[in-house]
């Protein structure tokens, strides 16, 4: 088994869209890329601690590549946006891909190069690739929202704009 970390804004969209693959084991919600031990949500939210609102993944590579991990990963974000993501703002809700090592640096380095070149996006692409650190797993009640908290979450993740974001710019979700 291998780890991926995103930053994708809202955590809470960011679990399903992995969480339904093949080879995919486990997306925990969390907390990484920051200077805080041990932050909350309200701490995170507060945007004092440096965190970003993030997944890890478990995968088995066998089953599911990181390539098409982070194909997965482009789909539910607009890597132009350095504000956040959708009607979610500030610095917790930056977009970033979190490597564990130089294979997924590099894989990572080249799909961003990818996005880039594809001609999709008129503004600079933004979405940083940054080391893994540690990563700090949200509260339970944060855990596998999409399925705990179905109304809440489709009604939050509608308001949001993620979906008619994902459909013009992709044509899809994936």
């Amino acid at each position: 088994m291998k780890k991926a970390t995103f930053a994708g804004g809202c955590f809470w969209c960011m679990v399903k869209p992995f969480d339904q693959w093949d080879g995919i084991y486990g997306v925990v919600s969390g907390y990484t890329g920051g200077h805080t031990a041990n932050p909350t949500y309200e701490d995170v939210k507060s945007g004092a601690t440096g965190h970003y609102e993030s997944v890890e993944i478990t995968y088995d590579p066998d089953v599911i590549t990181y390539k098409e991990i982070l194909t997965i990963y482009w789909r539910q974000i607009d890597p132009t946006d350095d504000g956040g993501q959708f009607h979610d703002r500030g610095d917790s809700y930056r977009t970033a891909i979190f490597y564990h090592d130089d294979a997924q640096k590099e894989l990572a380095e080249q799909s961003r190069q990818s996005i880039e070149d594809s001609g999709k996006f008129k503004d600079p692409i933004v979405t940083k690739i940054l080391p893994a650190s540690t990563f700090y797993p949200a509260e339970d009640q944060h855990q596998d929202y999409y399925k705990k908290n179905a109304e809440h979450y489709q009604k939050d993740r509608a308001a949001s704009g993620r979906d008619e974001y994902i459909e013009k710019t992709w044509g899809e979700q994936v």
